[in-house]
This record gives C-alpha cells, sequence and structure tokens, in this order.
C-alpha cells in the first residue's frame, strides 16, 4: 500500500511515531502465575490511554507518551483476537562469533516523554496497578544523548523514514491483514557496550564499521570494501529491487558506577521479516561469517518479539 493511500484509511494506530523523546523506559513483563494475571493486565492495557492523559496533562508539553505491545506466547491470553499473521516468538540467530538471543517476554511498554520524571510518574502507577498479575524481566531508562548519538559516538537513526513513510513502513496495512490494520511488529535488543574496547581503536576504522563518519554523520561508500559496514547490513532490499525500511527508536542507556554502557534498540515495521533479516545478516554475515563487526564491541543481552495493536484494539480489552 502506497503512503498516499495509507493517509486516507481511517485507523488511529498507537503512537509508534511519536517524536524522538528525551527520555524514554523500556519495560518487559512476564504474567505471573496468579489466577486472574491476564485478566488484570488485560484491563490496565485497555484503560492505558486514561493512564497517559491523567499523567500527560501536567504537562502537555512534556509529550509523554506509550506504546503497549504483546507478545506471542500472551496473545491468546491477552488480546483473545486472531493472532497477527507475523508474530512469533523471537527466533535466536546464532552467528560464527556472536548470538542475538531470546529471552522472556509476554508485554512490552515503550515509556516515552520529554521529562524523565513524567516517565518515572507513568511507570509507578503502571505498576501499582499491575500488581502482581506481572513480573518485571526488564526494565531499562534511556536518554537523549547530545544530539541524537549513541554512546559509541555516532548518530543513530539516520535512516529512519519521516513523513508519510513513517506510516507506510511502520504500520500493517489493511491490504496485507484487515484485522490487525493500524498495529506494528516491534522487535527489542539490550546491547551492552565494550567501549575500552571501543574507544582503543581509531576513528577510522570506528567510521569503517559504522559505515559513516563520526563527526558530521556523511555516509560512506563502501561497496567496494573487502567487509560490508554496519550500516549495509542494516540495509535490507528485495529481490525487486526495493529497499525496505523500519523504524527505529534506539535509546542509550548506562550506569558509569557498574561500568554499564548500551543501547537499546527498538523496530517498528509492517513485516517483521525486514528486521529478521537485519539480525541475520548483522550476525550470520553476508556473505556467511561476514557478520557485523559492531558486535565485537556490542553484546546482545535481550531479545523479543511484539505486537502493537491499533488504539481501537486496545480499547476493547476494557470491556
Amino acid at each position: 500500500m502506497s503512503s498516499e493511500t495509507w493517509s486516507r484509511v481511517p485507523i488511529e494506530p498507537q503512537s509508534v511515531d511519536a517524536p524522538l523523546s528525551r527520555s524514554a523506559v523500556f519495560l518487559t513483563v512476564t504474567l505471573s502465575d496468579a489466577a486472574d494475571a491476564a485478566d488484570r493486565a488485560r484491563s490496565v492495557i485497555g484503560d492505558i490511554g486514561g493512564l497517559v492523559r491523567a499523567v500527560g496533562f501536567r504537562d502537555l508539553a512534556g509529550h509523554l507518551s506509550c506504546v503497549v505491545s504483546i507478545g506471542s506466547d500472551a496473545w491468546d491470553r491477552v488480546a483473545r483476537l486472531p493472532k497477527p499473521a507475523q508474530l512469533h516468538p523471537f527466533v535466536e540467530v546464532k552467528g560464527i562469533r556472536h548470538t542475538a538471543v531470546a529471552t522472556p517476554g509476554d508485554v512490552l511498554f515503550h515509556i516515552r516523554a520529554e521529562r524523565e520524571d513524567m516517565c518515572f510518574e507513568f511507570e509507578r502507577l503502571l505498576l501499582n496497578a499491575l500488581g502482581d498479575s506481572v513480573t518485571v524481566v526488564d526494565e531499562t531508562v534511556g536518554f537523549r544523548y547530545f544530539d541524537s548519538r549513541d554512546l559509541l559516538g555516532f548518530v543513530d537513526g539516520t535512516e529512519n523514514p519521516t513523513g508519510s513513510g513513517m506510516a507506510h513502513w511502520a504500520l500493517v496495512s489493511p491490504d496485507d491483514d484487515h484485522a490487525n490494520a493500524g498495529g506494528s511488529y516491534v522487535v527489542v535488543q539490550k546491547y551492552l557496550h565494550d567501549l575500552a574496547g571501543w574507544d582503543a581503536l581509531p576513528t577510522e576504522l570506528q567510521q569503517m564499521i559504522i559505515g559513516r563518519t563520526k563527526l558530521d554523520n556523511v555516509e560512506l561508500d563502501d561497496d567496494a570494501a573487502p567487509r560490508k559496514s554496519h550500516k549495509s547490513l542494516a540495509t535490507i532490499v528485495d529481490d525487486n529491487g526495493v529497499e525496505h525500511d523500519i523504524l527505529r527508536d534506539n535509546m542509550p542507556f548506562g550506569r558509569p558506577g557498574h561500568g554499564e554502557y548500551g543501547t537499546y534498540f527498538i523496530g517498528y515495521s509492517r513485516d517483521v521479516w525486514v528486521t529478521e533479516k537485519m539480525l541475520q545478516n548483522m550476525f550470520i554475515g553476508d556473505p556467511a561469517g561476514s557478520y557485523d563487526r559492531m558486535l565485537d564491541f556490542s553484546k546482545a543481552v535481550t531479545g523479543g518479539n511484539f505486537f502493537a495493536p491499533a488504539n481501537a484494539v486496545l480499547e476493547t480489552f476494557a470491556d
């Protein structure tokens, strides 16, 4: 479906295309063994818009938002609707040196705001409402780092689609899956960086690995290079020569006192195979064995697949 057609579709998605924020929380939970766990979680998710409004009204300029995504194993218990066509558990990708691991996760809350205190307050109230129906398996607090750079020092998210292209590439179209139109497939990974090792590399080698200049973010032409850069491995072109995009909202995170530095990757897409192909290229290589050299300094410690339904679907959960 063309982006022009999307603009005429009366489907209200979640705030997948919210602007890059200064602060974010990535909260992954699993359903507990409590008898009413799924019912309670479903009810809270159904009123997530009300909670956003309650906290966000304190400062409208804070632009608080929350995207709720549900994992494959929890879909039947929580959504109780036909499963989206491409939703399945995260598939581990094992290369010759590095592995994209799969980790537990039933529901993902992607909380964003211009103020860290608003993210904190929303998460606090959310977890109070969920109570013992869930167990937190990962909580990562992200922040914007200078001019949207990651902790490796490079600008992140340069190739994100813009304008109407965001809906075209990030949201499921009615033609593809009418029952789940306006939703989005979500893939997340938490990476921990070896900053000491990375910083020991010459800037020229760092640029070759990433595929961009470090200072001014100019794309490098590495077609003739003996090994593909991260930029090239993450560019997905199908057999018809069409380049497929995803919408990233990655965030740096870290605790210097604990020696922890990382990037939280989150990719929204209309087709989950696009993101999965990126991971195949990165961890296995293209050609096989020529993996993404960035992985020598960035280790994936989580991995999950989810689906973010349209708002109208979420609202039915409260009924």
